[in-house]
């Protein structure tokens, strides 16, 4: 059975509300939750950047079901500080977490102010990332001199088992690569050819455990209304592909973005009824092992609402 989870989005709703949100969304049926982690908000509509890192502790411990985050180590974070974190989390909530990592975006990262390497150097700094906080969370002491600088690191707390770490892909090519050295997968995106793609190529090339799809969905009384919010919410989505990783600031997003009717159906399943939004997802997510729907609204209490009523029965009977 395809676990159906519920993305709670951090740059897009204060700490506090996302917090009732995630337990509504448990209470009306959602099977777990996952989260994002940035420092800054998409574009300045958006407005909110909560910690993740706090915020999980007080999510995992309010609910009963599993929580995982999509983070990226090696610039913002220092690895052993994310493996402190990982192992914190575990410890405490075993067998209730997980976490993505990738090579993130420069909206976040940039303010280290060490300049943002290319695509390619990043994968390079992300796997040595990955094996340090393995190696952490195994009990080694850890001395890196390369993509990273680690001097004789140690976690002290750490849990019985690790959490999975899965990697973090957007394209096929990515996914083709993380299978060399995740425990699973998770993509983005609603387009079964794009999503299909990413899992079949992550597949042939070895990877293993579980697979996860983030969707990006809006549901409102009427299609014109969920347009309406989907372009005051997640404009950003229509700004160039190619740009989206090096773009540092919200107002630079904002600046860029296009959205147009045709983009944003792109980028989200857009619609008035719960029915065809199922039908969507459980095309764009089929072969996964799980699938997180984000409602790019602000108001996620209705939608929760739709979810328990219409939603999760639909997408039930469909996966």
């Amino acid at each position: 059975m395809t676990t159906i989870g519920y993305h709670a989005s951090h740059e897009q709703l204060p700490p506090r509300d996302l917090l009732a949100a995630v337990r509504y969304a448990e209470s009306v049926g959602f099977d777990a939750a996952m989260c994002s982690d940035h420092l800054a908000p998409w574009t300045p509509a958006q407005g909110e950047s909560g910690y993740a890192w706090t915020w999980l502790g007080a999510a995992l411990a309010s609910t009963q079901f599993p929580i995982g985050v999509v983070t990226a180590p090696g610039q913002r974070y220092h690895p052993v500080i994310l493996a402190q974190a990982i192992g914190t989390i575990e410890q405490m909530f075993p067998g209730r977490f997980w976490a993505a990592l990738g090579s993130g975006e420069a909206i976040n990262e940039h303010v280290t102010g060490t300049g943002w390497p290319e695509k390619t150097a990043r994968e390079l700094r992300l796997r040595e990332c990955v094996d340090t906080i393995r190696r952490l969370l195994a009990g080694e002491t850890v001395t890196v001199d390369r993509h990273i600088v680690v001097h004789e690191a140690r976690v002290w707390s750490r849990p019985e088992t690790p959490p999975p770490l899965l990697g973090a892909a957007v394209s096929a090519k990515t996914a083709g690569w993380v299978a060399g050295w995740a425990d699973g997968l998770i993509t983005v995106g609603s387009d079964p050819a794009a999503t299909g793609a990413a899992l079949k190529t992550f597949r042939d090339a070895g990877g293993t455990g579980d697979a996860a799809l983030q969707i990006h969905v809006c549901l409102a009384d009427t299609d014109e209304e969920a347009l309406q919010v989907a372009r005051a919410q997640w404009a950003h989505s229509s700004a160039p592909a190619e740009r989206m990783s090096d773009i540092e600031q919200p107002e630079e997003f904002e600046a860029l973005a296009d959205p147009t009717d045709d983009k944003l159906n792109d980028a989200v399943v857009i619609t008035s009824s719960a029915e065809a939004m199922a039908e969507r997802i459980a095309a764009a997510a089929k072969g996964f092992d799980a699938v997180y729907v984000h409602h790019v609204g602000v108001d996620q209490g209705p939608f929760i609402r739709r979810c328990e009523e219409q939603l999760l029965p639909a997408l039930r009977r469909l996966m």
